[in-house]
């Protein structure tokens, strides 16, 4: 069954949102890569920026700031994120522009479907367990025939 709550409807903009900044990010940083010759180095001037931003963004916050003991309490996967990251950021500057926008978009929404309905059903990395059901699988066949319908071109 359908559950659309108000909650849903104030945070879906913000999840669209990350679609189309992903999407500028993947066509701007593609040509960075044509003037630094290499997807490294586009996406290491990426994330040198995204860093200055960060770093601005989080000395004027007002949450309080870790300890050096607290970081190194930090389990070693959770320091991950940004390796994932670098992977993400390298391989979409690096094949967006041989398999198109959509198809690039659509390959990696079918990518985090699988893995979020991977993560859901075990509860990995310590969330809820929520299984997978006919309604998720049939979700995620859509979007993979939506993909194979993009390769069209």
């Amino acid at each position: 069954m359908l559950k659309i709550s108000s909650h849903l409807l104030a945070l879906s903009p913000l999840a669209i949102g990350i679609g189309i900044a992903m999407t500028f990010q993947t066509a701007i940083n593609s040509q960075l890569r044509e003037y630094v010759y290499s997807p490294l180095q586009a996406a290491l001037l990426s994330f040198l920026v995204g860093t200055i931003v960060l770093a601005v963004l989080v000395f004027f916050q007002h949450a309080p700031k870790p300890s050096l003991a607290t970081l190194a309490n930090i389990p070693w996967f959770l320091w991950m994120g940004g390796c994932l990251g670098v992977y993400a950021i390298s391989i979409s500057i690096f094949t967006a522009p041989k398999l198109g926008f959509l198809t690039l978009s659509g390959l990696i929404i079918f990518g985090q479907m699988v893995m979020s309905m991977l993560v859901d059903q075990f509860g990995w990395l310590g969330i809820e367990k929520t299984p997978i059901s006919w309604q998720r699988f049939l979700g995620a066949i859509v979007i993979f025939s939506g993909v194979l319908l993009t390769l069209q071109r």
